[in-house]
């Protein structure tokens, strides 16, 4: 489709000759949510290792906004990632650092901002996530929560038209996952980005989801609104939900 921002087209990607996705194909389209479910080891992280190009497939090709990435070098590699904020399951804030200084790394990295105007976009980013003033506290001083949304903070600052989120619920507990989701929707509607989401708990899925795609087998077994797959009549998709939300 023309209008995919995201679009994997046949992608084939084994690990010691085993294959997680055999023929892998899925469209995603501009500022729709979508969230891949599936068992663990079923390739779901791998989707998002190939879409920033941390990961090569053996064939096949993974469009971002038209262009495929497969064959981009490492330098080319950087413009495109520049559109892209990734949200890591374990948040991977640098603890040597501050949270402002975490927020500011990818500005001082890759943009020729001066110093106020980075401070604004770390006081602009806490605010979105909704943790105004904390600029100046270790990541060591947050709670798993915290840190989240503080990863989610250091997403945006690049303003980025797509986010990754690995598995971002994981390790909360339901008050903070229930505002992670919220989040997760909030930054969507706000700065109208594409969201990948990947994650093991459906509701979290059903809640934040424009379509949820169920991967099993190295292939997208079914892809679908929340309505449609919690309707499903397919064996395999009525036994993921009930295992999921047992």
């Amino acid at each position: 489709m023309s209008d995919a921002v995201i679009e994997f087209r046949q992608v084939h990607k084994s690990f010691n000759r085993t294959p997680v996705l055999a023929g892998m194909d899925l469209v995603i389209r501009p500022a729709e949510t979508v969230t891949i479910i599936g068992g663990s080891g079923m390739g779901k992280s791998v989707m998002l290792k190939l879409i920033v190009g941390l990961m090569k497939p053996e064939a096949g090709q993974v469009l971002i906004e038209g262009e495929d990435v497969v064959p981009l070098t490492e330098d080319k590699l950087i413009r495109v990632r520049k559109k892209i904020g990734l949200v890591f399951q374990s948040s991977a804030l640098f603890d040597s650092l501050s949270v402002g200084e975490n927020i500011a790394y990818p500005l001082r990295e890759h943009t020729s901002m001066s110093e106020q105007e980075i401070r604004e976009r770390i006081r602009e980013t806490l605010s979105l996530v909704g943790l105004e003033g904390i600029e100046d506290k270790d990541p060591a001083e947050l709670s798993g929560g915290m840190r989240k949304r503080v990863a989610l903070a250091r997403a945006i600052a690049l303003v980025p038209r797509i986010i990754l989120y690995d598995e971002p619920t994981t390790g909360l507990d339901p008050t903070n996952t229930e505002k992670i989701n919220e989040l997760i929707v909030d930054m969507d509607e706000k700065l109208g980005v594409t969201s990948v989401v990947v994650t093991h708990d459906m509701r979290s899925a059903f809640k934040i989801s424009d379509r949820i795609a169920l991967l099993y087998q190295g292939k997208i077994a079914f892809a679908g609104t929340p309505k449609e797959i919690e309707g499903s009549d397919l064996p395999l998709v009525r036994q993921f939900i009930a295992g999921t939300m047992a």
